[in-house]
């Protein structure tokens, strides 16, 4: 039979394989053993039994991305970031006329200054108003969202520790002793190449203090069951008591493993597992656990090493009797691991190789020793340290965190840029600007459809001077009888407008006082001058047509002013001539309606003056 690849011989004849390592069946090859020395534990008591909970959502994935309250507050700060650029460069948009969709934002921005709209710049004696600027909606969002932010994160701490666990040592007696019932059980494992043929002296369980006349020597099965199964690892030794009372404070128990043709009395390592149960017959039990992996007897030194010789490798634990009260005085036995004495232990291949040719050295000895620690207990409890009152302490500082900290770059951006102290007053003033306009193109569209024509447009100019002296004195009916009727009035209209004898003489009649217009504020008094003038160059073009009966175009309502800024005064101008424009047409339309009565009376005499000559 060949040896495997990077094995040693021994006796001339059998092979095995060097420090550390184990053979590979599959590959036919020793590898080295390369498990770390760890020990882990459980932080609390756990539950065993299957939850459909747990089976149906991954609640340990969820765990990895909320393990501390850093995942808040790194979304807090990059919605925050994200907020402040996009406000940032907002800022370089131009606001042109109110109509574009960056004035629309920023406009929006504005009426989100919900914190700080009565904490703006003011001037010495100034009435303190609400305010609504682009800075105080970009930092009243942005406290917002700190806020938010520290609120998650202060809910997330209450939930996982709104409890602190108090621990609490007792000495203890006999009786508290006797009801701790637990289901305690052992594996232990030596990693190598050998099976549970190589398993000797075990059976026996050695209590009490050696040196002392408490030292007894019972059988195994007095205290509980063993076994022992092969692994892919190695004999796996396995102890289980059910129900166990423990009533000495030091156990030990001892095996050995010995060589076997093919097989040696060698191990390069050990695993363990510790678990304690509570005793209760539901299936959803309690569990205390202690697990790990032993290379060698030394932290610092991690090199490979391999256990053979008469010299014992002693595992130390040590058992805790906890009370747990918040759990209904739950008993629980805690086992921890203590420490690993190493035996006859090898580093090199040489000594190795003569230990492998010796039948002295062809054994591996195991000890477990268990210090149960019953002069006292540790009584554990938990207490909420939150409560109402800190609760809403909590929530008032970060409030007061979350906007102090931007009212403060609040005024301090304000005092330093005088352009951001008035920032309200522009966004007002191109709104405000943008509905006159809307408003008076309304009013425009209005005056063209009651009077049936276009005298608010550039199309006006483009007019006859008939259609010009007709707008307004009739509307376009749909009927045809009300169109054949109308159009006999006009035709009449403008066949006595002819006449050389007929002509329309001006008498401004007085209008009544409902009539008059108001003026608009107390700032119309300004304009009162332009619309003097305004008033004499209507009356100057009514002049120069009275010859010719005709009546003069409508006032252009075209403003004058550049760009897209319209003054109010400019807007009470037009609104004044189109006023005196509708009076000029009012005058007009009198005459015309009693000269059309004055030609309907002369027939009428003539034909009754007739019939008497007749009579």
């Amino acid at each position: 039979m060949s040896c495997p690849r990077d094995s040693i011989t021994y006796n001339a004849t059998r092979c095995a394989c060097g420090i550390g390592q184990l053979l590979n069946r599959s590959s036919g090859t020793c590898e080295i053993f390369g498990w770390p020395s760890t020990i882990s534990t459980d932080k609390d008591i756990s539950y065993k039994g299957i939850s459909f909970a747990e089976t149906l959502f991954a609640f340990d994935r969820i765990k990895k991305f909320t393990q501390s309250q850093a995942v808040f507050l790194e979304a807090t700060l990059v919605m925050l970031l994200s907020w402040l650029i996009f406000c940032f460069f907002l800022r370089f948009t131009k606001l042109r006329d109110g109509r574009n969709v960056w004035f629309n934002l920023r406009w929006w921005i504005t009426r989100l200054d919900v914190f700080f709209s009565t904490r703006h710049w003011l001037d010495d004696q100034q009435v303190v108003k609400k305010r609504k600027t682009e800075l105080g909606g970009m930092f009243s969002v942005a406290s917002l969202i700190v806020f938010i932010g520290l609120f998650a994160a202060l809910l997330y701490q209450i939930l996982t520790k709104r409890t602190i666990e108090v621990h609490n040592v007792r000495a203890t007696g006999s009786p508290d002793l006797i009801s701790f019932e637990n289901d305690l059980e052992f594996n232990i494992t030596a990693v190598s190449d050998m099976t549970c043929s190589n398993l000797r002296g075990i059976g026996n369980v050695l209590t009490g203090n050696p040196g002392f006349s408490d030292l007894k020597v019972a059988s195994l099965s007095s205290l509980g069951n063993y076994t022992c199964k092969n692994t892919s690892s190695g004999p796996t030794v396995n102890f289980k008591c059910n129900r166990c009372r423990l009533a000495n404070d030091y156990i030990y128990i001892s095996w050995h493993f010995v060589d076997l043709p093919g097989s040696p009395a060698a191990a390069v390592g050990f695993q363990f597992n510790f678990t304690s149960k509570n005793g209760a017959a539901d299936e959803k039990k309690h569990v205390s656990f202690v697990s790990g992996t032993l290379r060698n007897g030394s932290v610092l030194d991690e090199r490979p090493v391999t256990f053979r010789g008469s010299e014992g490798n002693v595992l130390k634990f040590n058992l805790f009797p906890r009370i747990y009260h918040h759990l209904g005085d739950l008993k629980l036995i805690q086992p921890l691991f203590h420490e690993f004495i190493p035996g006859s232990v090898y580093r090199e291949t040489a000594q190795l190789q003569a230990s492998l040719g010796r039948s002295a050295d062809g054994v591996l000895n195991t000890t477990l020793f268990i210090n149960y620690l019953s002069s006292y207990i540790v009584e554990i409890d938990h207490e909420n340290i939150l409560g109402p009152v800190s609760f809403l302490a909590d929530l008032g500082g970060l409030y007061c965190i979350s906007i102090g900290i931007f009212f403060y770059i609040l005024v301090q951006c304000e005092y330093r840029i005088k352009k951001l102290r008035n920032e309200d007053t522009v966004f007002r003033r191109i709104r405000k600007r943008r509905k006159a306009l809307d408003h008076w193109d309304k009013l425009r569209r209005y005056v063209a459809y009651t009077y049936d024509c276009r005298i608010l447009g550039d199309d006006a100019i483009k007019t006859t001077k008939m259609s010009s002296a007709l707008c307004g004195l009739a509307r376009p009916s749909t009927s045809p009888s009300e169109c054949g009727s109308s159009r006999k009035n006009m035709q009449h209209f403008i066949m006595s407008a002819k006449k050389p004898g007929l002509s329309i003489e001006k008498n401004v009649t007085p209008q009544p006082a409902s009539l008059e217009m108001r003026p608009l504020d107390s700032a119309s008094s300004l304009a009162h001058g332009a619309i003097t003038s305004n008033k004499k160059s209507i009356s100057q073009s009514s002049q120069s047509h009275s010859n010719g009966d005709i009546i003069p175009p409508p006032p252009s309502m075209e403003f004058n002013s550049s760009g897209s800024e319209v003054d109010a005064v400019d807007i009470k101008n037009k609104f004044q001539l189109l006023y005196d424009y509708n009076v000029l047409l009012r005058e007009k339309l009198l005459d015309t309606q009693s000269l059309l009565n004055a030609l309907g009376a002369k027939p009428s005499s003539s034909s009754s003056s007739t019939k008497e000559h007749g009579a």
